[in-house]
């Protein structure tokens, strides 16, 4: 079925489905707040319809393209989810962010994976008898691949890891050493064109973020991350943490739904997002 415009008679723009949840609650964060200023932004170029992640799937067929942002952990809302994305593919509607990514979009074996193959992420393993793999630590960190927004995570000691991912259906957890960091930075990113960086100093306060400004050696590292992901479009956000010994190591690699925290940033660097996001969906809208 063919969109066709949202108001008869009028000349047809691209029509944009933004996927959103503008009463999740998240710590820290106003979703609401980033999505509606996106909205009023991408109504610029676009006929923008907003709509919950339930709803997705019944209404895909209405529009050119979608654009999913803050819709929440989608464990909340998983088969929906699923519908949406098989409608997607059954309707060939592009989404932003595309549907194959290889980060958090498909869980976090990714961790695992990159661990594995020796990239700079925290290591991380998923099986009890991988956890001598692991650097020793005082205590670990037990979370759900499938988790998100620190949903399941808890700290446990080097036997409660163990006892965790033996008495876990396998493959459905993930355990890292909990390692003491200076600080978390995030580098974000539309298609494969950095934009800008924040950094939380305090890392006992992780959404009070500050701009950052990215060296090479910062940016290298990021991009390392967006090229093994390749998606050819879309929002990422590369989140890391500032060892003690002054690397750096990922955390996640965001490429599903990434808050923007566009209200921690300057306004020339905010608009210079909302161009280059904009070109980036008129150019999948055809």
């Amino acid at each position: 079925m063919s969109p066709v415009p949202l108001i008869p008679g009028e000349d047809h723009r691209p029509s944009l489905l933004l996927v959103t949840d503008l009463g999740y609650e998240a710590r820290g964060r106003r979703y609401c707040d980033e999505d509606i200023f996106l909205a009023s932004r991408l109504r610029e170029s676009f006929d923008v319809a907003l709509c919950h992640p339930r709803d997705s799937a019944a209404l895909l067929d209405r529009f050119d393209l979608a654009l999913v942002r803050n819709s929440g952990p989608v464990l909340h809302y998983q088969e929906a989810y699923e519908a949406f994305r098989a409608r997607a593919r059954e309707l060939r509607v592009p989404v932003c962010n595309p549907l194959e990514g290889r980060g958090d979009m498909a869980g976090k074996q990714y961790l695992v994976e990159l661990s594995r193959a020796g990239y700079p992420v925290i290591p991380t393993v998923d099986r009890a008898a991988d956890l001598g793999l692991l650097p020793e630590a005082g205590e670990y960190v037990v979370k759900p691949k499938l988790g998100a927004d620190s949903v399941g995570l808890r700290f446990v000691t080097g036997a409660e890891a163990g006892a965790a991912l033996e008495g876990a259906d396998e493959g459905t957890l993930l355990v890292q050493p909990r390692i003491g960091f200076r600080y978390e930075v995030s580098f974000y990113f539309v298609g494969h064109d950095f934009q800008y960086a924040l950094y939380a100093p305090d890392p006992e306060r992780r959404w009070v973020l500050e701009p950052y400004a990215a060296g090479a050696e910062d940016l290298a590292f990021a991009h390392r991350f967006i090229a093994w992901n390749s998606l050819g479009h879309g929002i990422q956000r590369v989140d890391a943490c500032r060892t003690a010994e002054g690397g750096l190591l990922l955390v996640e690699l965001e490429d599903l739904n990434p808050y923007l925290s566009l209200d921690r940033v300057g306004e020339e660097v905010r608009e210079a997002f909302v161009a280059r996001l904009k070109g980036s969906l008129a150019s999948l809208a055809g």
